[in-house]
């Protein structure tokens, strides 16, 4: 048997693999197969890394560095009033993921909120990218009302996939920074980080990534619809008015101010995402966190320096049809030399080679913080074995004289 014809052969399978790939992907964009998306839409929420959030990393120590406060339903006043007391235990940074647009008829609270945003040395305010749908980029942004928008600001803006608050929100990067209007514009969690410590925020701003992975390290203490639930010490609204906390809490450290709910006992979903550490990784549960905690998880991942590293897509591209003309080849060869062997051992082999790229996924990822992009390898390995049957038995044949005559032969 010819190295060469086996040579030709193979790649021919890899292109007629990559060709259905293509068709379906192509198949799904104008709309067909509408029966499908509810099965596609929730593979899409899944990401096999998530398992490893979720089900293999150990419970992560808390970060002391880091403390949220819960404003729940507060005015305005009642929001100074919070400030007020934390600002007195000398945090090192304050920031505050809520919006101030406009004033309030209730005047004496935007002054007491003016004045306790005022006080506050080191300060972090909540500014939003604006969507524009003609040219389809963030090409504006919006800043607090002019008596509110003291200190230094940062976007608040999360990466999902969702249009709408309402809508499901699955948030598993967030952008670094952003240029408007020329003006390079930095996120809420890199402004903050970069007050408290300036050389992490450098490195972030060295990786100079458009987009991070989150590396997820936990929900703040005791909330239980996260698996990791003891990463961040929070106070409720009555620990805060009360003051009823050891100083040593707050002082010297980042205290994230922001919406966790009316009070710990809130199960709301407002302001709420769906993150790898969900309970449910599969599926579509309640979602397990707030976006002010999904900050703090930024944060402690830019002080800590513990980055995840991702494939980009033109490796994982490249790296998908080196395997399948590998894989392609190897049928080849068994369905040359061992045809009456051929479905048993290509489906065997397809089990094998499925479970070791998914466990080869996983590994990297819980290792080395490293997230390789094999799904599409992966979807080209399953099809291999009777793609090829279809690829060698119907299509070649259809394009030789020798396939076409012996049709004409059978029926004649």
């Amino acid at each position: 048997m010819k190295k060469k014809g086996i040579l030709t052969d193979s790649l021919l399978g890899t292109l007629f693999i990559l060709s259905l790939i293509l068709f379906f992907q192509a198949v799904r964009l104008f709309g067909e197969f509408k029966l499908l998306d509810p099965i596609g839409d929730a593979i899409g929420d899944v990401e096999l890394t998530d398992l490893v959030f979720s089900n293999i990393r150990p419970e992560a120590k808390v970060d002391t560095n880091v403390v949220l406060v819960n404003i729940g339903q507060l005015s305005r006043s009642g929001i100074a009033r919070e400030l007020e007391i934390i600002n007195n235990y000398e945090p090192a940074v304050i920031g505050i993921d809520s919006y101030f647009w406009d004033l309030k008829e209730d005047s004496l609270g935007d002054l007491a909120l003016s004045a306790a945003l005022s006080d506050i040395a080191s300060l972090v305010l909540v500014s939003r990218l604006l969507y524009n749908p003609i040219t389809g980029v963030y090409d504006s942004i919006r800043y607090s009302h002019p008596d509110f928008n003291i200190g230094h600001t940062g976007f608040a803006n999360l990466e999902t996939d969702a249009l709408k608050q309402y809508q499901y929100k699955v948030c598993r990067t967030f952008p670094p920074r952003r240029i408007i209007e020329g003006k390079e514009e930095l996120s809420f969690a890199l402004t903050i980080a970069g007050l408290y410590d300036e050389s992490a925020a450098s490195k972030c701003l060295n990786r100079d990534n458009e987009s991070e992975v989150i590396n997820y390290r936990g929900n703040i203490i005791g909330y239980g619809q996260s698996t990791s639930s003891g990463r961040f010490a929070a106070l409720d609204v009555s620990d805060v008015l009360s003051e009823s906390f050891e100083p040593s809490l707050v002082k010297g450290k980042i205290v994230l101010f922001g919406y966790l709910g009316s009070d710990f006992n809130d199960k709301s979903w407002e302001d709420k995402f769906y993150t790898p550490l969900n309970v449910n990784y599969a599926g579509r549960s309640n979602p397990d966190m707030f976006g002010i905690v999904v900050h703090a998880n930024i944060i402690s991942m830019i002080l800590g320096r513990d980055y995840i590293t991702k494939q980009s897509d033109t490796a994982g591209y490249t790296t998908a049809v080196i395997i399948c003309f590998l894989v392609v080849w190897l049928f080849t060869l068994i369905y040359k030399r061992l045809p009456q062997w051929y479905d048993g051992v290509t489906k065997s082999l397809q089990i094998v080679f499925v479970i070791l790229l998914l466990t080869i996924n996983v590994f990297t990822f819980h290792w080395f913080n490293y997230k390789v992009n094999l799904t599409l390898a992966t979807i080209m390995v399953a099809l291999a074995g009777d793609s090829l049957e279809v690829c060698y038995g119907l299509v070649k044949n259809l394009f030789s004289n020798s396939g076409r005559r012996l049709i004409f032969k059978v029926y004649n």
